[in-house]
């Protein structure tokens, strides 16, 4: 019978989600790989534990990770009833909505239709009454926005859901998602983008100003680039890489010589401050507080813990970012 660490609160550092009373772990665990039937249950249940014997408290999913889709809600269902039962007021759980889910006309994007029959199949694969946040994965531009937000503020109302967030969305449509859930009586809470010292959209297409203004919280996905921002690509691609696998989300064509280089310059600067890169990509990503909460994968639980050693040194002096941005925006010069 598992027992969750009476110090699980002593070091991981909360921060409150825009203008609400929620507060997020620094770091969440996003479910998107490494769950499913395709990997020991042990080690997936072991990974979770030690993710909350360590303060991480935010367990993070969409209708569709697995694969198959729907693995990754169910691995956690079963880890709720056998360990989490007790603490599941202690425990904030998210899903999605918004991409392929099913085939048809009613199996993605974000009708009303699809939005809340995703939910109620969400929550009968967790085995729960409610999540903690229910998001709309993507913008639907076939849609009518004020269907799909009503639809999230319907989920409030029936009880399904405690708060609702937005991912993928630009910073004018989530200006206007929050206009229109504002003026329904339910606050949107949070937007998820992607996010990291290789992919800066969120700051150069002003999304993080818009949440700013809005008072909207904001949790980063891919805040590691797919494994890219560690040092498992230092020397080369190993064979049982993501990369290897020519994984949509990173293949080996993307794993070019100057961006190896890069990765290098990088990592020598993460030496520098006591860290591998993987946590300076991390730190980087949560520095200044205008990043509520990053989400991390983990393989098994020593990468987890790896990861989260990262919020003992979230500070950066101006030289440090100076030489951070002088290997990213170099990059990007090149490419224009």
């Amino acid at each position: 019978m598992y027992t969750a660490h009476p110090d699980r609160y002593a070091d991981m550092p909360y921060r409150r989600t825009g203008h609400s009373g929620l507060k997020l772990p620094a770091l969440s665990l996003g479910l998107w790989h490494n769950f499913g039937p395709d990997r020991p249950a042990e080690t997936q249940r072991a990974i979770l534990r030690r993710a909350f014997d360590l303060g991480v408290t935010h367990f993070d999913l969409a209708n569709n990770y697995g694969p198959p889709p729907g693995a990754a809600e169910s691995v956690l269902g079963e880890a709720l009833k056998a360990d989490f039962a007790p603490y599941r007021d202690e425990l904030v759980i998210s899903t999605k909505a918004g991409y392929l889910m099913w085939p048809g006309p009613y199996g993605e994007w974000g009708s009303r239709k699809y939005l809340l029959s995703s939910l109620d199949q969400s929550l009968a694969r967790m085995g729960l009454d409610h999540v903690d946040i229910f998001y709309s994965h993507r913008f639907d531009p076939e849609t009518p926005l004020e269907e799909t937000m009503g639809a999230l503020h319907s989920a409030v109302q029936q009880g399904k859901a405690l708060y609702v967030g937005v991912s993928n969305y630009s910073a004018e449509q989530t200006r206007e998602a929050a206009r229109i859930l504002g003026e329904l009586g339910t606050p949107l809470l949070i937007n998820q983008p992607r996010y990291s010292m290789l992919d800066r959209r969120p700051e150069d297409e002003g999304l993080l100003d818009a949440l700013d203004e809005l008072q909207v919280g904001s949790i980063a996905y891919s805040p590691l680039e797919q494994g890219l921002l560690t040092a498992r690509y230092l020397d080369g691609i190993p064979e049982d890489s993501r990369a290897a696998s020519d994984s949509p989300f990173l293949n080996t064509d993307a794993l070019t010589e100057d961006l190896v280089g890069r990765l290098r310059t990088l990592n020598g600067i993460a030496a520098s401050r006591g860290q591998t890169l993987a946590q300076m990509a991390l730190s980087w990503v949560l520095r200044g507080g205008r990043v509520t909460s990053a989400l991390v994968g983990a393989s098994s639980p020593q990468q987890l813990e790896d990861s989260i050693a990262a919020t003992r040194s979230l500070g950066f002096d101006a030289e440090e970012l100076a030489r951070i941005d002088a290997v990213v925006k170099q990059e990007e010069q090149e490419e224009q």
